[in-house]
C-alpha cells in the first residue's frame, strides 16, 4: 500500500495531475498493451481512461481516451472484486453482491445471453439475482464468480469446458457450476486462458478446463468438462490458488507454494524448463510465503513472504527466469508493473491516501510518546508512555483503576513487556503488532483483561503462524485459556498433519489429560481410519 498511485509504475496513468493521482484507491490496469485503466475515488467515483478495445473502458462508445471519463452507472458502487478478459471483457462484483459486465462478448462472455459487445456495464442477473458474489475471474473468453455462500458460476467461451457445464458449447449466461462441485465451499477462484479453478473450504482445490500442459494438476494432459479433485494434493490444505497463461500456483496453510502447469519460462519456479502436470513443491528456503500472484495474460510468477518480501519467477521483462529470485519491491503488483509482458495489474490494486490524518492515525502516531503523555507503565524495567483519556476511553479495566489512582507510573509484574506494549498498542491502534509465538501472551492478558475483540484478533494472528512443529503448543494454550475458534482450528490442522505433528517434540511432552482428549476427538474427526 502506498500513499499515490506510482505512475512511474503505471505509465497509463502519466498525464494525470497529482491532485487527481490523490484521490486514486483502487485501480485496474489491463489491456494486450497495458493502454487501458479504470479507477475508483476517494469519493467512490469511476473513471477510465485509454484505448477503448471492444468498448471496455464501459464508457458507452469505442472512442480511445487519453483523459479520464467517468463510468456514471458505478459511481458510488463500491467495487469489491475486478477481472478482465484479452477481448477485452471487464467484470465487477460490488459490495452489494452485485455482478456487472462489459466489453467484448463474442463468446457470451457478458452473461447477458447475446454476442454483441456491451458499451456500458449492465447487471448481470441471470441465475444471479438472489446470490451476493464476492469474487469474480475471467479467462481470456469466460468469467466465473464465487458467491457468499461458496457457490461457483461460470459462463462465457467453453472450447475446452472451461465453464465446467459438461460440454464444450458456449454457455450464454450464468450457470451454476456444480457435479462434484455440488454441496461444496468454496473459498477462492482463478482463471488461466482457457481454464478454471476453485479453492474449498476444506483445503481442496478443484480444476476444470483446457490442460494440453497440465495446468489443471490431474497428472494427464486431457481437457476436462467438468471439475475435477488435484488428487496429488490429498492432505495438502490450499489456502489460495493464482494462475497465470497457463500454469497454476497454490499456497498451503503452512506457506509452502506448489506449482504445475507449462514451464517454458521456469514459470513453476523448478529450475528447468519441463511442464509438470502434477502438483511440485518449490524451493523456498524455508521462507513462509503469504500470498501467490498470477495473471492470465502472461508467464510471471511471484510469491510474498511473511517478513513482507517479495519473489518473482517466469517471464521477466522477457527473460526465463527458472528459480525464485528476490526482488526489492514491497508488494507483488510492482513486479506486474515493472516485469510481466503486458504490465497489467493482476488483480483490482489498492492505494492507501495519506495527506491527511484521520483520528486513527493521530492516536497511533502518539502510541508511547512521551511528549504529552501523562502516564507510564514500567514493565520489565522499561517505560511505555501512555494517556489516561484515552485508556479510560478504551478499556474498562483501565475506566476503573485510572479514577482510583493518581499514580504517574505503574508497575506491571504480570506480564512481559512485549506483550504488554502490544497490548496498549492495541488500544491506540486496533491492531496488534506481534509474532504469533507472542500472541499466545497477549492471549492470556485479553482473557484476563477480558478484551474479548483483542482476544478474536490474537486467535487470527496466532492461525497464520501455526506450524507442525508449534501445533501442539498452540492447540494447548488455546484449551488453556478458553479460546475455542483457535482450539478447533489448532485440531483440524493438528489432524490434517498428524504423522508430523506427533513426531514433534511439542507432542512428545503433551500433558496427560489434553492427550487423551485429544486422541478421543480425533478418533471421532475419523482420522484413524483407514
Amino acid at each position: 500500500m502506498s500513499s499515490m498511485l506510482d505512475v512511474g509504475k503505471w505509465p497509463v496513468f502519466a498525464l494525470l495531475p497529482p491532485e487527481d493521482l490523490q484521490l486514486i484507491r483502487q485501480a485496474c490496469v489491463f489491456g494486450s498493451a497495458a493502454n487501458e485503466a479504470i479507477y475508483v475515488t476517494v469519493n467512490d467515483e469511476v473513471f477510465a481512461l485509454g484505448t477503448n478495445c471492444s468498448g471496455c473502458l464501459g464508457l458507452g462508445d469505442t472512442q480511445s481516451s487519453i483523459e479520464p471519463r467517468r463510468i456514471d452507472i458505478l459511481c458510488g458502487k463500491k467495487i469489491v472484486s475486478l477481472s478482465y478478459g484479452t477481448g477485452p471483457h471487464v467484470v465487477i462484483a460490488t459490495a452489494d453482491g452485485e455482478v456487472y459486465s462489459w466489453g467484448h462478448n463474442g463468446y457470451s462472455q457478458l452473461g447477458n445471453g447475446t454476442t454483441n459487445h456491451g458499451l456500458t456495464p449492465a447487471l448481470v442477473s441471470t441465475n444471479l439475482i438472489s446470490k451476493k458474489v464476492k469474487e469474480v475471474a475471467c479467462g481470456s473468453h469466460h468469467t466465473i464468480a464465487l458467491t457468499t455462500e461458496g457457490e461457483v458460476y461460470a459462463w462465457g467461451y467453453n472450447n475446452s469446458g472451461q465453464v465446467g457445464s459438461g460440454s464444450t458449447a458456449n454457455q450464454p449466461t450464468p450457470r451454476r457450476v456444480s457435479s462434484c462441485l455440488q454441496n461444496k465451499v468454496v473459498v477462492n477462484i482463478a482463471c488461466g486462458q482457457l481454464c478454471s479453478m476453485a479453492v474449498l473450504d476444506n483445503g481442496e482445490t478443484y480444476g476444470w478446463g483446457y490442460n494440453c500442459n497440465g495446468q489443471l494438476g490431474l497428472g494427464n494432459n486431457g481437457n476436462q468438462q467438468t471439475p475435477c479433485r488435484i488428487a496429488a494434493l490429498q492432505g495438502i490444505n490450499i489456502i489460495q490458488v493464482a494462475c497465470g497463461y497457463a500454469h497454476t500456483l497454490a499456497l498451503t496453510d503452512e506457506g509452502f507454494v506448489y506449482s504445475w502447469g507449462a514451464n517454458s519460462y521456469g514459470q513453476l519456479g523448478t529450475g528447468n524448463k519441463s511442464n509438470q502436470a502434477v502438483p511440485t513443491l518449490i524451493n523456498m528456503d524455508k521462507e513462509r510465503m503469504v500470498e501467490v500472484a498470477a495473471c492470465h495474460t502472461s508467464h510471471t510468477s511471484v510469491a510474498k513472504t511473511q517478513s513482507g518480501q517479495v519473489l518473482m519467477w517466469g517471464q521477466c521483462r522477457g527473460q526465463a527466469v527458472a528459480y525464485p529470485h528476490l526482488t526489492h519491491f514491497t508488494s507483488t503488483d510492482d513486479v506486474f508493473a515493472c516485469f510481466a509482458t503486458p504490465a497489467v495489474t493482476w488483480h483490482l490494486l489498492s492505494v492507501d491516501g495519506d495527506d491527511y490524518l484521520t483520528v486513527a492515525q493521530s492516536l497511533k502516531r502518539e502510541f508511547d510518546s512521551p511528549e504529552i503523555s501523562d502516564l507510564r507503565f514500567l514493565v520489565d524495567g522499561k517505560c511505555i508512555h501512555v494517556h489516561k483519556a484515552l485508556l479510560k476511553i478504551r478499556c474498562e479495566h483501565f475506566r476503573a483503576l485510572l479514577n482510583e489512582t493518581d499514580e504517574e507510573t505503574i508497575e506491571i509484574h504480570q506480564f512481559s513487556f512485549l506483550v504488554y506494549r502490544a497490548f496498549l498498542e492495541y488500544l491506540y491502534t486496533d491492531t496488534i503488532n506481534l509474532p504469533p509465538e507472542d500472541a499466545i501472551g497477549l492471549l492470556d492478558l485479553s482473557t484476563y483483561y477480558r478484551e474479548s475483540r483483542l482476544k478474536r484478533l490474537c486467535q487470527e494472528t496466532i492461525k497464520r503462524g501455526i506450524t507442525e512443529e508449534n501445533a501442539i503448543t498452540l492447540l494447548s494454550a488455546a484449551v488453556k485459556y478458553e479460546a475455542q475458534d483457535l482450539e478447533e482450528f489448532c485440531f483440524k490442522f493438528c489432524v490434517n498433519h498428524l504423522t508430523a505433528v506427533t513426531q514433534t517434540q511439542a507432542f512428545a511432552e503433551m500433558d496427560h489429560d489434553l492427550l487423551k482428549n485429544f486422541i478421543s476427538k480425533a478418533s471421532r474427526y475419523g482420522a484413524f481410519k483407514n
